[in-house]
């Protein structure tokens, strides 16, 4: 680990933003495919926009896919007729063994997937997505002649080892937060506002080259700082507090996850002691990273730090999470978590203290998991000074 590399410019993150490299939908459709008789289904009708985004490349806000061994159905409405078109072409899905049919709709959903499944006989749905209304309406109203599969994890399980072009997205999305917080880091020491800081920062990562923030950003200055999910409020951040910034960049969907915390003046002891085992607790974590590790190894690497300091109770989280299209999603780093880490995963490593008479603190990196260890992709210096 080193603290020494500077975020990048503005220029070279445009640069950077320019040159993503191209996704090969067809690959993870041929993958799909692959995955449906393990599962014990003939087809599989995919609902979950995450889940559909990162088959087909579409962005919209209404869509489901039908997919068996020699055909793909996509079905969208009338909202997004141009977008799924060019969409999807540019995914590659126009043509060739993976070419999907492309149909713009509006009452006729249900007989367009029906028949695009009707001579198979076990139909797989998403488990996790699908709610108890929608499981009867499938079972009475569109396929009354199927056996339904409750499937659990097909896409999800295809998306926890990341491929060359999202990691050069998410390396991009970290580039970005990396950038935006370097840019806005000193306006804590104006005085501003929880909200006007995080105003602040969401507005440059924006600029930077950001569809938006990953989620709400986290600004926990003083005793906000020991709620770990502290939402932005009113409170003026001023001298003697330690405020946790936890926030990341979307780029072309693809997110970002960071934590610092920064020491507006001169810390007290206890909060000096805070920041020195948090960023030794975090330093373990990443150590423990590689391929072949337990993630609950990870996260006792980190805990057994924090509670040789006598603050085991104090860390009250999970260590880390996985980082994809969603903020969080596989593989857990935690206590209970049963994955063993591969190449190519991105998981985070966050632990913290937070006691509300001194504060809160927490570091956090996203990183990429190798054979032999990991590689950061969040590059901001972990020093505590504005």
């Amino acid at each position: 680990m080193t603290d020494l590399v500077a975020p990048a410019t503005p220029p070279a993150l445009t640069k950077r933003l320019a040159a993503l490299a191209p996704t090969d939908h067809t690959g993870r459709v041929q993958r799909l495919r692959a995955q449906l008789a393990e599962h014990e289904c003939d087809a599989l009708l995919v609902t979950h926009l995450t889940n559909i985004r990162w088959l087909t490349g579409f962005t919209g806000s209404a869509a489901m896919v039908a997919v068996t061994d020699d055909d793909l159905l996509f079905v969208t409405d009338g909202r997004y007729t141009e977008q799924a078109v060019d969409q999807l072409g540019r995914a590659g899905l126009a043509h060739g063994s993976s070419a999907a049919r492309i149909e713009i709709t509006g009452k006729a959903q249900q007989q367009l997937v029906a028949a695009a499944v009707a001579d198979r006989r076990r139909l797989g749905l998403e488990a996790d997505h699908v709610t108890w209304a929608a499981r009867l309406r499938y079972g009475d109203e569109w396929f009354p002649g199927h056996e339904l599969v409750a499937t659990r994890g097909v896409l999800e399980d295809l998306r926890l080892v990341k491929d060359h072009a999202e990691l050069t997205r998410m390396e991009a999305a970290a580039a970005v937060a990396d950038a935006a917080l370097a840019a806005v880091r000193h306006r804590l020491l104006d005085g501003p506002t929880e909200v006007e800081f995080g105003l602040e920062l969401d507005t440059t990562m924006r600029r930077f080259g950001a569809s938006g923030p990953s989620f709400e950003t986290i600004v926990g200055s003083g005793p906000n700082g020991a709620r770990p999910h502290a939402r932005p409020s009113r409170r003026r951040i001023t001298e003697g507090d330690l405020v946790v910034l936890d926030f990341g960049a979307v780029v072309d969907g693809y997110c970002s996850d960071m934590t610092r915390t920064v020491m507006v003046g001169e810390p007290d002891p206890t909060q000096a002691r805070m920041l020195a085992v948090v960023t030794e607790a975090q330093a373990a974590g990443v150590a423990a990273i590689a391929a072949g590790v337990a993630a609950c190894d990870v996260d006792t690497a980190c805990r057994e730090v924090i509670e040789a300091a006598g603050w085991g109770d104090a860390f009250t989280h999970a260590t880390g999470h996985g980082v994809g299209l969603d903020i969080h999603e596989a593989p857990r780093v935690s206590a209970s978590s049963t994955t063993t880490l591969a190449v190519d995963q991105v998981v985070t490593v966050e632990p913290g203290v937070y006691l509300p008479e001194h504060g809160g603190v927490r570091v956090e990196d996203s990183l990429v998991v190798t054979a032999t260890g990991s590689r950061s992709l969040t590059l901001t210096p972990k020093r505590p000074a504005p």
